[in-house]
């Protein structure tokens, strides 16, 4: 088998000749020379282009190649880069990044599928579908659609459960074989939809919106099995997550495998790794339940025995008790027991009115000793004997002793004799009646003892006699002696 051309410039076609395996059914092409065949034509016919695309499913084993796919809005293209030409990429290759890879076109015979064989990448800036991812992600977080706040706890015991997911995969057909095996006894009820292309999207959000409505079911699991990132696309768009939180039913998403996420498993209340563990997820195996009621059984059997045990021994203790083999005595002890509790209250009320009637006299008596009138009297004699002490030191009993005041012309008290005051006109206060008296003489230095001295009872004074201290005179003096 082998290319043709029918004119020398004519494209590289696949053609057989006349003797070439193919031509007829008895002498069929194999399959290692058909894929051959079209591998020459694509690697002549096309050769090395530069190719634009968005990075998918990137794989990087441990022998150091490099694994994805590109792809735009209508077609994805898989591809291969080596180690020797991997080690030269200056940045990181990640899904959903957009780049220029340089390459050519070859098949990848194991397969029968072709694909470019790169040997240089260039960045060309974020992919679309995984800037929307973001992008989406970011609006809803946002609105805290993801926070675990909202997120509702599953049923231990569902009975209904609804199921999302496309009826010709293999991913229903898992589901109800796992939960067939561990709990066969849960119904289940499916809606079918599409889960990937155009329109996948608004069926999915629309029987979540159905269950929620009908409110049947104690559980919705929206399923699919694994794919790219644009396989998955329907589960990262808005009307998938608004249906998800607006669900008045507790939602699983199980959509892929453990290492895809979507925008649906942030908003679910809880997002199984892969449709299977969703399955195991929601039920436990009947046998594991079996085992925990039995162990419940036998503690039930075990306490029940013990209880009705400690009852029994309690009813032969109480049929042998005193009280229950002779009730005539005990009665008549209890009888006793209250005529003495009866003295004893009598005794102590009457012991109680005694010392409140002993309070009482006590109390009227000192209310006795405080009674008005005699509170009166006391403050009388006392106003008695205040005014007697007050009349003893007043100035009227010192005049009555013999004293008397004088006052100068302007009325004011004299204590001290002084020159001046010679020849000045006085007034004398005596203890009955008032004296005008003229002043002869001063003598400033003179004592009230000294003036009281028998020499001086003739009217005649002594001379003076010259002293330093003692500057003040008495102010009164002895009724009939001189004034100074």
């Amino acid at each position: 088998m082998k290319l043709k051309r029918t004119k020398p410039t004519d494209e590289p076609s696949l053609g057989l000749e006349i003797d070439s395996p193919g031509v007829s059914a008895q002498n069929p092409v194999s399959v290692t020379d058909l894929t051959a065949a079209i591998r020459d034509l694509l690697e002549t016919g096309i050769g090395e282009v530069w190719v634009a695309g968005e990075i998918s499913n990137f794989r990087a084993p441990g022998s150091g190649h490099l694994y994805f796919t590109l792809k735009d809005s209508a077609a994805t293209l898989s591809a291969v880069m080596f180690q020797r030409e991997a080690r030269r990429i200056g940045f990181a290759l990640q899904d959903g990044q957009a780049i220029l890879a340089r390459g050519s076109i070859t098949v990848y015979e194991a397969r029968g599928q072709y694909q470019i064989q790169v040997a240089e990448i260039r960045p060309r800036g974020q992919g679309s579908l995984q800037q929307q991812f973001e992008e989406l992600k970011r609006r809803l977080q946002a609105e805290n659609l993801f926070d675990l706040e909202r997120k509702r706890s599953l049923p231990v015991f569902p009975e209904v459960i609804g199921i999302v997911t496309s009826l010709q995969g293999a991913v229903l057909q898992d589901i109800l074989q796992i939960l067939q095996r561990r709990a066969p006894g849960i119904r289940i009820q499916v809606r079918g939809v599409r889960v990937q292309g155009i329109g996948a999207a608004q069926e999915i959000a629309e029987a979540i919106a159905a269950f929620s409505a009908d409110n049947k079911v104690d559980l919705v699991v929206v399923a699919r099995g694994g794919g790219s990132l644009e396989d998955l696309w329907a589960f990262n768009e808005e009307p998938v997550a608004r249906a998800l939180a607006a669900c008045r039913i507790p939602t699983i998403s199980a959509v892929g495998h453990e290492t895809d996420f979507t925008i649906a498993d942030f908003v679910a209340d809880l997002r199984a790794p892969t449709p299977s563990a969703a399955a195991e997820l929601l039920t436990r195996d009947w046998s594991e339940w079996r085992q925990v009621i039995e162990k419940i059984h036998s503690r039930l059997e075990r306490t029940t025995r013990q209880v009705l045990g400690d009852h029994r021994r309690n009813l032969t203790r109480l049929a042998s008790s005193y009280a229950l083999r002779e009730p005539g005595r005990v009665v008549r002890q209890w009888a006793q027991r209250l005529d003495d509790l009866r003295e004893n209250l009598h005794a102590g009320a009457h012991n109680s009115i005694q010392k409140r009637q002993q309070r009482l006299h006590l109390l009227q008596a000192r209310l006795a000793g405080r009674h008005p009138t005699r509170e009166l009297e006391r403050r009388r004699s006392h106003l008695v004997q205040l005014t007697a002490r007050l009349r003893a030191l007043g100035p009227q009993a010192t005049l009555d002793r013999g004293y008397a005041l004088v006052l100068d012309p302007h009325g004011h008290p004299l204590s001290q004799a002084t020159p001046k005051l010679e020849g000045q006109s006085v007034r004398l206060v005596l203890s009955k009646g008032v004296m005008e008296a003229t002043l002869a003489t001063a003598y400033p230095a003179r004592t009230l003892v000294e003036t009281l001295a028998p020499d001086s009872t003739h009217g005649v004074l002594p001379p003076v006699k010259k002293r330093k201290s003692r500057k003040k005179t008495s102010t009164a003096s002895p009724e009939g002696s001189p004034q100074s």
